[in-house]
């Protein structure tokens, strides 16, 4: 097969995957204007960790992005200021607040994947059955090595049992990689 890349000059793997990522963003951006509740990119990412370590603490979250306590509890504050994020008491420690998706929360990143699924199914759709066979399992692969290098520099980073690129199965029993999202399969 003759690849050619869309970046002049550059014709390796890394190069083509960031050009489709960037292809990624444009038809999914183009839904943004849609979206009731738009988010950032950093909000979305608490979202997605909220969603896989649900009723986790400030000091959790923190980690699990590796950001400051005070730009994850600016995020936080932004969420719960729109309705997506709930700050409760903790069960386990008076001091300490527990962070949770509410069902606006769980609503929007629902409707989220539902509109990038079905941007993606029309792309998908016009490929050629045995292309759209081998970038499935490519991208299963793809999927696989990224959790894999995802968990490494978590372990690496000695975060312990903190949610931030170990992959585990959310309460669908969907596999998630911690702190970026859903693994989705296609």
């Amino acid at each position: 097969m003759d690849t050619v890349s869309p970046l002049p000059g550059r014709p390796d793997a890394a190069a083509i995957a960031s050009s489709v990522v960037e292809l990624l963003e444009v038809l999914w951006g183009g839904g943004r204007d849609l979206v009731a509740a738009p988010v950032s990119v950093s909000q979305l990412r608490v979202l997605y960790v909220l969603e896989a370590s649900d009723g986790i603490n400030l000091r959790t979250l923190t980690q699990a992005l590796d950001t400051r306590p005070s730009s994850a509890s600016r995020l936080c504050d932004r969420l719960e200021a729109i309705g997506l994020v709930q700050r409760t008491p903790s069960a386990a420690s008076r001091r300490e607040l527990e962070l949770h998706l509410t069902a606006s929360g769980r609503a929007f990143l629902a409707g989220l994947r539902a509109d990038r699924e079905q941007s993606l199914e029309r792309v998908l759709e016009a490929m050629p059955d045995a292309d759209r066979r081998a970038l499935m399992s490519g991208l299963t692969s793809f999927r696989a090595a990224a959790m894999g290098v995802t968990a490494q520099r978590t372990t690496s980073a000695g975060s312990h049992g903190v949610p931030g690129g170990e992959p585990v199965a959310d309460a669908s029993g969907q596999d998630v990689v911690r702190g970026v999202g859903p693994a989705r399969s296609a």
